[in-house]
């Protein structure tokens, strides 16, 4: 449950498949716009990283570690 006097944000970006830099951008870009309205937690999408469905990029080299590099620098800027 959430606690009383938490603020959450929806945020219903559009990521595109693929665009690992395009979807981080639309991902600071939702953090951003919930923090300047004093949001507490912000909910994303499923697989806003790698955008929906990833279908054949899961079988690129690199790319399952691209998504979790994208996620980590999100979480240590987000955090910051």
């Amino acid at each position: 449950s959430i606690p009383s006097g938490m603020r959450l944000a929806l945020a219903p970006i559009n990521p595109v498949v693929g665009d690992l830099a395009g979807n981080r951008a639309r991902i600071e870009a939702a953090i951003a716009e919930a923090r300047a309205r004093k949001a507490d937690l912000v909910a994303l999408p499923e697989l806003a990283v790698s955008g929906y469905p990833p279908k054949d990029l899961l079988f690129q080299q690199g790319f399952v570690e691209a998504c979790q590099g994208v996620a980590d620098e999100v979480g240590r800027t987000a955090t910051a």
